[in-house]
């Protein structure tokens, strides 16, 4: 029998894990999970190391090593997840391989405490690209206003990018047209576009987080009855985004000389409210060229019972337009929230990375 993920996968969609650590590639569970789940790449945030980093004893001797050393923190606490990287990345080179680029992909982030500086973000990324070493790397820079320049600039060099954090469709676009100028740039030095790749990381589940809890407070009939529905509507005109910008001349003439698509990847696609089914943001954003980076609980409740009947996305811009419409309407505003969760995001990966260098600074001492 066809399993859920596999028909996603026949849907087109590229399953992510999002999650990494070093238990997960001694113990054989990732190779298991590309072949039983159709798993075909890895993300990893500064949140997943964070846990990774506290939870396991598989980083003690690397740790003391370091300690040895006299490593600070920091680089420390970089060395351990390069490696998991690098390793990552050497358990999926044969998907690399067969997918011409486009997955076995494994993506390491820039520190976020670097999200407002573009010259640092710039330097770190073409310093982890250095040290990891392995093409099917993708660097993560954060689509800030000040991660635009450098997601552009890494791109010239030839650096893979996956940009996250993008909440709004107005910044998604600002990332489309960075990718673009960078191939540009490219293109202009002599760089082979036909190994530059990227993935746009739209997030989902916190729109409705956000927008749900303003909602419960209006407390309406009408407003109650739209919850739930504002992260996929957003992301369904993410997608028209992708689709008009991937029309243009404009990018007919970067395909023309070998460049690939941008492709939209769903992340923060696990449920946060327990109320809606567990696969939402997964079975409503299916559509052919898109990545959806799961977490574990996401990836097995897709494998268990999902329902997968293919492109859920085509035909639906002008529904999520009427939802988009029906919040401002009630005062939900739609900038308001985008911005918001930005902020937010920023701060979050902020303090997972404190509390990762707080952990690897404890596993030194000891």
């Amino acid at each position: 029998m066809t399993t859920p993920t596999q028909k996603l996968s026949d849907a087109g969609v590229s399953i992510w894990l999002d999650d990494l650590s070093r238990e997960r590639l001694t113990s054989g569970n990732l190779q298991e999970l590309i072949d039983t789940k159709n798993v075909v790449g890895v993300t990893t945030n500064p949140s997943i190391f964070a846990s990774a980093l506290s939870n396991g004893a598989a980083y003690a001797e690397q740790m003391k090593q370091l300690a040895a050393a006299g490593e600070t923190p920091e680089n420390a606490g970089f060395a351990a997840m390069i490696d998991d990287v690098r390793d990552a990345c050497d358990v999926f080179a044969p998907i690399y391989s067969a997918s011409q680029g486009f997955d076995g992909r494994v993506s390491i982030e820039v520190s976020p405490l670097l999200a407002r500086n573009a010259e640092e973000t710039l330097a770190q990324a073409k310093e982890l690209y250095s040290i990891v070493d392995r093409e099917n790397v993708m660097i993560k820079i954060p689509a800030t206003l000040e991660g635009l320049k450098p997601i552009a600039q890494a791109l010239a060099e030839g650096i893979s990018v996956n940009v996250t954090l993008i909440f709004s469709l107005e910044r998604y676009r600002a990332v489309i047209n960075a990718y673009m100028l960078g191939l540009e740039e490219a293109l202009a030095k002599g760089k082979d576009l036909s190994k530059i790749h990227s993935v746009a990381s739209f997030f989902v589940s916190r729109v409705d987080a956000e927008i749900d809890s303003r909602l419960d407070a209006i407390g309406t009939e009408e407003a109650l009855a739209l919850k739930g529905k504002a992260g996929v509507a957003n992301a369904r005109l993410a997608f028209e985004v992708y689709e008009q910008a991937f029309e243009s001349e404009r990018w007919a003439r970067l395909e023309a000389a070998g460049a690939n698509r941008q492709r939209p990847l769903w992340a923060s696609t696990g449920v946060k409210n327990p109320a809606y089914p567990d696969t939402l943001y997964v079975t409503e954003i299916a559509a052919p060229g898109t990545v959806n980076t799961m977490p574990e609980a996401t990836l097995n409740a897709t494998f268990d019972h999902a329902e997968i009947t293919g492109d859920a996305i085509k035909g639906t811009y002008e529904e999520s337009n009427e939802i988009l419409n029906a919040l401002e309407a009630l005062g939900v505003s739609y900038n308001d929230v985008v911005e918001k969760l930005e902020a937010e995001g920023v701060e979050k990966f902020e303090v997972s990375w404190r509390e990762l260098l707080a952990t690897v600074e404890g596993a030194l001492k000891n």
